[in-house]
């Protein structure tokens, strides 16, 4: 028998349309640079004035004499007294100048030996485990062969440097092609990716978020073992952090040495705030994983 369809009222049309009408929601504008640049600076300010709180309440508590452990308006103070004067800033400026220099010297070592062992499975059984063991000794433990191979020199802390951090560059892009799917390779090759085509547009994009995080291991590694080479090896007339830390140990200077450890906890943030974090932003936007609207 044949069926009839009831066509729907007024009433049911109004309300189904009404449903539709509700999935056309407008889609809220993105924020203004300066809304974004807030957003990110006001968690960094509010960490930064915490811990400035809790140094000066350890001054108020009178654990150790003002002399000893002053507090950070007294360092600022000295801080900002020795940027007139150039002071700090021409032991900056050395320290920086080894840092990009022994951090260049590893970046390119790092990465060619990372690549070559995570692409050879010879090469990872012969020495991708001595590669882990080298980052896993500590920077300390360099300077007596060091300073035995070149002396007191710079090139004594460059080979520290260089140490440090390219085992954790080459960790890095280790890792990052370790977790590049196989069914993107084989893709690659249907493509027609061959030889260094391969690593151009399928290998190297592809391990990116590995290799940045190598690359900021590499860093901190490259920044630690700087700063113990200007503690132990000291070059005349070429002032650096790591030497106005010791002198003022030294001289008694506890303002000045903390003004020091300010400085070179100030050039790890910048570094990695301009540098590593808007790169590895860049890499997260492009893979999709940042919010366009964020």
């Amino acid at each position: 028998m044949p069926t009839t369809t009831k066509k729907p009222d007024a009433a049911t049309l109004d309300v189904e349309l009404a449903g539709l009408d509700a999935l056309d929601v407008p889609i809220a504008p993105a924020p203004s640079p300066g809304r974004r640049a807030w957003a990110v600076a006001w968690p960094k300010l509010a960490a930064v004035g915490i811990f400035f709180l809790l140094w000066q309440t350890v001054v108020w508590l009178h654990w150790k004499p003002s002399y000893i452990l002053p507090g950070p308006i007294a360092v600022f103070k000295e801080l900002w007294h020795e940027i007139q004067s150039g002071t700090i800033l021409e032991a900056a400026g050395n320290t920086l100048q080894r840092a990009a220099l022994g951090y260049g010297i590893a970046l390119l070592i790092g990465s060619t030996v990372g690549m070559a062992v995570a692409r050879s499975k010879v090469l990872r059984t012969a020495i991708g485990s001595m590669i882990t063991g080298l980052q896993t000794m500590p920077t300390i433990a360099w300077f007596p062969l060091a300073i035995v191979l070149f002396g007191l020199r710079e090139s004594a802390i460059l080979f520290v440097v260089i140490l440090g951090a390219a085992p954790a560059i080459a960790n890095g892009i280790i890792t990052g092609v370790d977790h590049i799917p196989p069914v993107l390779l084989r893709a690659g090759r249907v493509l027609g990716a061959q030889g260094l085509s391969t690593y151009r547009y399928v290998i190297i994009p592809a391990c990116l978020p590995g290799y940045v995080a190598g690359l900021k291991q590499g860093w901190a590694f490259a920044w630690r073992s700087l700063l113990a080479g200007e503690l132990l090896v000291i070059i005349a007339k070429k002032p650096s952090l790591g030497v106005r830390l010791s002198f003022t140990q030294q001289n008694n200077d506890y303002v000045a040495m903390l003004a020091a450890m300010v400085t070179i906890f100030v050039i790890g943030v910048v570094v990695d705030s301009v540098f590593f974090a808007r790169f590895e932003r860049a890499i997260r936007r492009r893979w999709g994983l940042v919010d366009s609207a964020s």
